[in-house]
């Protein structure tokens, strides 16, 4: 394949000159541990600026932004666009070998606002689809994903691909799409809506015994790193992502949209989005959906850290609009986060603004790269009853230090006047 010397530098460091062997073997591919993750020094001039690069599976991006799967990445136009502007990397919208089985339909967007039901003049914070996976040929994709590599070799480009439950067809799709030189694989097991019945998507995401077996097809087959890309409609999510990494995966994407329905309008009394008077639920997401998405990826990155190795990454999405909001996911332990929604409100140059506001953060704290605050907040999270204990323990503190000195033992020369005023009542 034309991918293969491409792919295998990934895991094992090898540098493009090294010669292969021809009885090399892909399957070992896992056997090699990735760079470790250091930020890179671009020049000089850029030495007082925080470092926002990444290297994630051996992927090098200038910056942790990535577009996610969906109509950002949908064509080569949009998804050049996209490098252009400086994404750190552009995952392209999930394909499949049929495309001619994928049938949209319009509208298929709807908006949540923080008015009242039907107002038009108020701030967006909720956008729901209906939409499919790309209803493009296959063909014709992977014409784009060889012809932007060509373009752009040091960019990163992910394919996000889906397929029904057949191991045959699953094996397919990956070596068609891998020729052309992508640098790596987001599974999407996650969307919430269309072609269930094909066991495609999230009848996937949902089934353990099934993603098992599904990612066991797909890691024995790819020779490029592999994301696995959750659902959040799951009672716990860290479920599906042990099980994706167990089998082989080397990262999680984590969330995909979550089932709703977005609305009723109050003069024809229908739902939202309205197709022929009719509707079905469908994906939301944007900045309402943010404080769950931050809920998941801290359960997976509690779940990776304990059980997993520092090998494998995660990708945080839901909600991001601002380099502050990326900061969460990033403390959260994601070692990128993924914007889609927010980039058809805002554009592809909002990447700029991202990353002045990520700096921005790190300047506050005095960080100068990516990792050196990548899942601090993780510590501060615990159980409810150990919350009750730390209160407890903090209350009896301030009480003992309010009563001032237990016994004359305690007495000190340096503190004596403090020690004094804390026994005065008046």
């Amino acid at each position: 394949m034309a991918s293969m010397s491409f792919a295998l530098n990934r895991f094992s460091g090898l540098s493009s000159t090294t010669t292969l062997s021809a009885d090399f073997d892909l399957s070992t591919r896992r056997s090699f541990l990735p760079p470790t993750r250091v930020g890179l020094k671009i020049s000089s001039a850029a030495e007082s600026e925080p470092d926002l690069s990444v290297t994630v599976n051996g992927l090098k991006m200038p910056n942790p932004f990535v577009i996610g799967s969906g109509p950002p990445g949908t064509n080569y136009t949009v998804m050049k666009r996209a490098f252009d502007e400086g994404w750190g990397a552009v995952i392209a919208k999930t394909v499949s070998l049929d495309a001619d089985k994928v049938i949209n339909v319009t509208p298929r967007y709807a908006r949540l606002r923080t008015g009242s039901n039907g107002s038009a003049k108020t701030d967006v914070i909720g956008w729901q689809n209906i939409e499919l996976i790309s209803d493009r040929p296959l063909e014709t994709m992977l014409r784009e994903f060889e012809r932007l590599k060509k373009e752009y070799p040091d960019r990163i480009l992910i394919a996000s691909i889906m397929e029904e439950y057949n191991k045959t067809a699953w094996e397919e799709l990956i070596d068609r799409v891998e020729q052309t030189g992508v640098d790596a694989l987001e599974i999407n097991f996650s969307c919430p809506h269309g072609m269930p019945e094909r066991r495609m998507g999230a009848a996937v995401g949902q089934d353990c015994a099934l993603l098992d077996e599904v990612c066991g097809w797909i890691n024995a087959k790819a020779t490029v790193p592999v994301w696995a890309k959750m659902t959040p409609n799951i009672t716990d999510i860290t479920e599906p992502a042990r099980v994706s990494l167990k089998s082989g995966c080397e990262g999680i994407s984590a969330i995909n949209t979550i089932m709703s329905v977005m609305g009723i309008d109050m003069k024809t009394l229908r739902p939202e989005p309205c197709v022929e008077g009719y509707s079905t639920p469908g994906g939301y997401s944007y900045k309402a959906v943010r404080p769950i998405a931050l809920a998941k990826v801290m359960n997976i990155a509690k779940m990776m850290k304990s059980e997993f190795s520092e090998n494998h990454s995660l990708s945080g999405i839901g909600g991001v609009e601002t380099g502050y909001d990326a900061a969460e996911f990033i403390l959260l332990g994601s070692n990128t986060v993924q914007v889609c929604t927010g980039v058809m409100m805002h554009g592809y140059g909002h990447v700029k603004t991202l990353c002045a506001e990520l700096q921005d953060f790190m300047k506050q704290h005095n960080f100068s790269t990516i990792e050196e605050f990548r899942g601090h907040s993780l510590q501060y999270f615990t159980t409810h009853t150990d919350l009750v204990k730390r209160q407890k323990e903090a209350v009896e503190q301030r009480k003992a230090e309010k009563r001032g000195l237990k016994s004359d033992k305690d007495w000190t020369g340096d503190g004596f006047v403090k020690e004094t005023e804390s026994m005065v009542s008046n």
